[in-house]
Formats: C-alpha cells, structure tokens, sequence
C-alpha cells in the first residue's frame, strides 16, 4: 500500500501546525510567574467588597492613568479600571457605569517609575495589595509588572526587582503596618 504524498504533507502540516497553535495559546501579555502568583478571576468588584480577604496578595489588573498624585518619595497612581480579557489585554467594561467600571491606586517609589509613564494609555498589571484604600473604598496596590500601550505607540513592559522568597507579609493582628514591596 502506498501513501500518496498530499496525504504525507498534510500529516506533517497537522504535526507542526497544532504544537504551534498550542505555543501561541499560551502566550499572553502577562509573564508566566505572576499568572502562577495571582489570585485567579479576582475583579474589582470583589476587591472593593472585601479588601481584606486579598490583603498581601497578588491580583491581575487592568486600568487606564486617570491621576496622579505626589506624596514624598511615593507617587499615587489613580486607575479607571479595565478588566483583562482572555490574553490579558485591558477592555472597558460591559457596563461603563457599573461597579467594574470603577478606580484603584497604584502606590509606587518615585524612583521605580519609568520616564514616560504618564503617556502610558493602559496596563496590564500585577499588584500585591495593600491594607489602604483611598476615597473611601478604592483599593491601593503596590505593582509589581505592567505591560502597557502608549499613546504614541511607546508599548513596552516595566517590573518591580523583587524575590518573592523574601516579599513578606505582616499579620493585621500584630498592629504593625508595613507597606509590603513598596522600597
């Protein structure tokens, strides 16, 4: 029995075609290490209802710069969010006026921003979050990642140097507060 050579071709196109497609499913905007660190599905909603359920863990977020604020050696960076969407790009939500459509802050040294962070058009960010809130019910996160999109097409990516062996949590019980990641 002989195998025609269409049917060979289309065998090994098959055999290099699905590996490939399995290669670029997994490829997302958000390093493989902060997946594995984050919260799975957390939306802002949840975080907003509970902060402290998610106090001192790590969150996948997505926003757009809508504020800024200058505190010391920190700078406030306030967030309209966006949720991520299944390649981890940030998407206005469903319902522009529901409670997805909401803020969150990202607290961050001075020195640790990049030049040019202000023409950043959205993220895609991983935060620990904070035991603050800010205006009364908006969620304060110290980044660790972010892939952005500029304004100017400037795309590009910024993380926090850290090793999440030493990256430390204090007990809320212990009446100490420590702003984790944040120096």
């Amino acid at each position: 029995m002989m195998i025609s050579t269409r049917v060979v071709q289309r065998i090994v196109w098959v055999g290099v075609a699905i590996p490939l497609l399995a290669l670029l499913a997994s490829c997302g905007n958000m390093p493989r290490e902060y997946r594995k660190m984050a919260e799975p599905n957390v939306t802002l909603t949840a975080l907003t209802a509970s902060p402290k359920q998610y106090y001192g863990k790590v969150l996948l977020m997505g926003g757009t710069l809508v504020e800024e604020e200058q505190d010391g050696q920190y700078v406030w960076l306030r967030l309209k969010n966006r949720p991520l969407d299944e390649d981890d790009i940030p998407r206005r939500p469903i319902d522009p006026d529901g409670p997805e459509a909401g803020h969150f802050w990202l607290k961050v040294l001075k020195s640790h921003l990049p030049p040019g962070y202000r023409h950043w058009a959205r993220m895609s960010l991983a935060g620990r979050v904070t035991s603050k809130v800010k205006l009364g019910h908006e969620p304060v996160l110290l980044p660790l990642f972010a892939r952005h999109w500029g304004v100017d097409g400037g795309d590009g990516e910024w993380r926090r140097d850290f090793d999440p062996n030493y990256d430390f949590i204090v007990p809320s019980g212990l009446g100490i507060e420590v702003d984790i990641g944040s120096e």
